[in-house]
């Protein structure tokens, strides 16, 4: 019996590119949530939230075509983490 693990080399690329867009997500939800909250507070100047906008939109559409070019819904990147639930929450 044979112990050698088959791998498909485009399931590990999927997978693996899954899992990097899935920390990126994660950090995009963050850096955006913190931005909200000092644009609020009124830490930021006008061209400091021209800029941060800009880049969350820009990293959005980047984010969009690697899982378009992957084949990666949105709803995959959400890891269920069992009894502690999705790690991303849901919009």
């Amino acid at each position: 019996m044979s112990r050698r693990v088959e791998l498909d080399e485009d399931t590990v690329e999927r997978d693996l590119v899954r899992l990097v867009l899935t920390v990126v997500e994660l950090l995009h939800q963050l850096m955006e949530r913190q931005a909200l909250r000092r644009v609020d507070q009124g830490d930021l100047s006008e061209d400091q939230e021209e800029r941060i906008g800009l880049t969350l939109m820009l990293l959005e559409r980047r984010m969009g075509e690697l899982c378009e070019r992957y084949g990666i819904g949105k709803d995959e990147l959400n890891l269920d983490l069992g009894p502690l639930g999705p790690l991303l929450p849901r919009e």
